[in-house]
């Protein structure tokens, strides 16, 4: 799909449809004022017949409305005019997108892009409109026998902007949003792939892929490789599988050479039956999608490779199945970490904090300047913050408020939760140095405190995905995120302004993704 950056009447666009906004009691935005004029008040007198509901993401499709050039004009109903919010425009958009996508067109101009979104600008309203198109173009059909076909046919999204000052910031912003959404669609196949593909040698020949493509450096470690270490709490969880473990390392060098990297720790585990700890049968099949943040990592090294943003990245992704079998960890058994320190395994489900210890570990040689993990970890993060905000805990408070503003900045948002010295009460083990869970009570927060004893070190935070990865149900699949919250995140410590201007790519007057 192209995109491109315009100041453009919609009464003058010669192409199969223009979109513009109505707000309540069907007060006309100034793209669709100027449509109203151009047709000799065509669309107030539709509007007063009632045809467009109120709400925002309501739409009417009009044909050869008099006066204006395009062939059909797309009402869309944004609700209140005064504070329009974020959540009434991505709704807005999301329509305006679905039936474009349904009536097949192939060229569209988009004027909702105009409107002032309250505490926005033209650049985000941009950014997000490129990654709305771009996701309602997203579709998964590769198993499949025969491909979808339904695909959308729009080719061309033309987004209007209210003057010429806005057009570089709209252009950045752009190809941000495009280059977070082609990160984002990585994350999501590799996601909506079954365990029976997606497996950690699958994985690693995804992110050699990935470097060679996009010039990154790519390292594989292998089960012989994590024994010479002593990655003893990687390697119990593997155990349990036929399917060989690996730990892949990626660098991006796009600062200065010796400037201390980003660390990047993704969850692999490519399918979680729990282990002995079996988990209950319902829904089982949703465990592929627990390596989301594995796949969150390599759709973020990608964005970043794209926008060639000037820091040095490394993403750390521990890789390998958590399956019950004769070799599989036992509760009680007590392995030994990268670090030196023990863990008395009480629950074998609690298997992805046992992978990431050794890998945050690990992490300890490239001198980090900060250090994100990111991992469906909880269900206990799902009952706290439910399928709309990701779980945040952190060492250090400046990192942690960059997240939750790339968060913000992005509509990809966190929520920080506490991180007292109390929580280690509830990990402690007459065994061991500590125990791998520490009872129903705050589980995300315990999850997260046990992480902490391996990243004492550096900066770090911990991203607890587990609601916000995949949606289950009739729209079952990944989501793509936390990459639009990362991508933010590494454009902030790249020194990027908000709007994306600098250091951003050269957009020119036309920008062509996929």
């Amino acid at each position: 799909m192209e995109f491109s950056i315009k100041v453009r009447g919609p009464e003058k666009t010669r192409q199969a449809c223009v979109v513009v906004g109505v707000f309540e009691s069907n007060r006309l935005s100034t793209a669709a004022e100027a449509v109203d004029r151009a047709s000799q008040g065509y669309l107030s007198r539709i509007l007063k017949r009632g045809d467009l509901r109120d709400k925002a993401g309501a739409t009417l499709l009009l044909h050869g409305v008099p006066g204006v050039a395009a062939e059909r004009v797309l009402l869309v109903a944004m609700g209140k005019q005064d504070g329009l919010g974020e959540r009434a425009y991505r709704d807005a958009l999301r329509a305006a997108l679905r039936v474009l996508s349904e009536i097949g067109v192939g060229q569209a101009t988009l004027h909702l892009t105009e409107l002032e979104v309250k505490g926005r600008d033209a650049a985000w309203n941009a950014e997000q409109a490129v990654m709305a198109a771009l996701a309602e173009a997203y579709r998964f059909d590769r198993m499949k026998s025969e491909p979808a076909k339904d695909l959308p046919k729009l080719k061309t999204l033309t987004l209007a902007v209210a003057g010429r000052a806005q057009v570089k910031s709209a252009e950045a912003a752009a190809a941000r949003g495009r280059a977070i959404a082609r990160g984002m669609h990585l994350a999501q196949d590799l996601g909506n792939l079954p365990g029976n593909v997606c497996t950690p040698t699958y994985l690693a020949e995804q992110a050699k892929k990935l470097a060679k493509e996009h010039g990154l450096k790519a390292q594989v470690l292998e089960r012989k490789d994590m024994e010479a270490l002593g990655m003893g709490s990687l390697l119990s969880v593997a155990k349990g599988s036929d399917e060989p473990p690996k730990l892949i390392v990626l660098h991006y060098n796009g600062g200065v050479r010796k400037a201390q990297p980003v660390a990047l720790v993704g969850k692999g585990i490519t399918f979680d039956a729990g282990g002995i700890s079996l988990k209950p049968p319902g829904d089982m099949d949703e465990m592929k999608y627990d390596m989301s943040g594995a796949a969150s990592v390599l759709g973020t090294l990608q964005a970043v490779a794209e926008l060639k943003l000037p820091l040095n990245v490394v993403g750390v992704i521990p890789a390998c199945e958590n399956l019950p079998s004769g070799r599989a960890n036992k509760p009680g058994d007590i392995v030994k970490s990268l670090s030196g320190q023990t863990i008395e395994v009480l629950n074998t489900d609690a298997e992805g904090r046992l992978i990431l210890c050794d890998a945050l570990t690990y992490a300890e040689r490239f001198q980090p300047a900060a250090v994100v993990d990111i991992a469906t970890l909880t269900g206990a993060c799902v009952i706290a913050l439910g399928h709309a905000t990701s779980g945040l805990l952190a060492n250090d408070d400046g990192l942690a408020d960059e997240l939750l503003a790339a968060g913000q900045a992005s509509g990809d948002r966190a929520w920080r939760l506490p991180l007292f010295e109390e929580y280690h009460d509830q990990l402690k083990s007459n065994f061991a140095d500590m125990a791998n869970i520490g009872g129903r009570p705050a589980g995300t927060i315990t999850a997260a405190a046990f992480l902490s004893k391996f990243t004492e070190k550096y900066p770090w935070a911990h991203l607890d995905i587990a609601g916000t990865a995949w949606r289950s149900g009739k729209e079952k699949g990944s989501t793509g995120r936390p990459v639009p919250l990362l991508v933010h995140f590494l454009a902030g410590r790249a020194g990027q302004r908000r709007d994306g201007v600098k250091d951003a790519p050269t957009a020119g007057s036309q920008l062509v993704g996929t």
